[in-house]
């Protein structure tokens, strides 16, 4: 009897084994895709090594005890190249931080499925394209950050479905049409204004909130 439990125990063992790599490979994949998408002159990804089977030996990332990953902060090191639609795979993600980079090309709307991500910064880019309504998924968002790119059209609506927003900075870019104001967006400052001057014109009859620095 004591051999068929100790089996027992040994095939669970191997079984949750199976599914925490499946995971982590998942994870190791999108990030290898990103890192595939970019160039890195600072080599501030020069461990990023897909033979170490453990993305959370890698510079730049934070995992969570369940060896997950949790946290991608790469500023200030010239990443050029566009962002892999691959990263929204990251379900456990909950801060991106790319500030200050050379990216470029559109925001991929797969961003809308990191379930729980917190922060998405990327301002201070070339992105460009529009802002992706699929952002309003984010449910546990606080901040977003994508002032100081090339972005156009409107911003989205659908980010006032975000009960947990408190910081919009979507200024410096060529966005249209007029700002916002429901669900969440009513209680929140966005800051819009700067650099976006069809915005400007259409906003600037709207509540105070809508400033140039987030500030009342």
């Amino acid at each position: 009897m004591a051999h068929i439990v100790n089996f027992g125990f040994l095939l669970l063992f191997c079984f949750v084994s199976l599914v925490v790599k499946a995971y982590s490979s998942s994870d190791m994949n999108a990030l290898d895709a990103f890192h595939q998408g970019v160039s890195d002159p600072q080599n501030a990804m020069k461990n990023w090594d897909t033979s170490l089977y453990d993305p959370c030996t890698w510079f730049h990332i934070t995992c969570d005890n369940d060896n997950r990953v949790i946290r991608i902060e790469i500023f200030r090191y010239g990443l050029s190249g566009h962002l892999a639609p691959q990263l929204g795979n990251l379900d456990r993600l909950e801060y991106l931080n790319l500030d200050e980079n050379n990216l470029d090309g559109p925001i991929p709307q797969e961003l809308g499925n990191m379930a729980n991500l917190k922060s998405l910064s990327l301002n201070g880019n070339r992105f460009s394209g529009r802002i992706p309504p699929s952002l309003g998924k984010l449910q546990l968002l606080f901040f977003l950050y994508l002032n100081n790119n090339k972005l156009t059209g409107p911003i989205p609506s659908e980010l006032g479905d975000i009960p947990t927003l408190r910081v919009v900075d979507v200024s410096s870019n060529n966005l249209c049409g007029p700002v916002p104001r429901g669900g969440s967006l009513s209680s929140i400052a966005i800051t819009t204004i700067q650099g976006s001057t069809n915005l400007a014109n259409e906003a600037g009859d709207q509540d105070s909130t809508n400033n140039l620095d987030g500030k009342d």
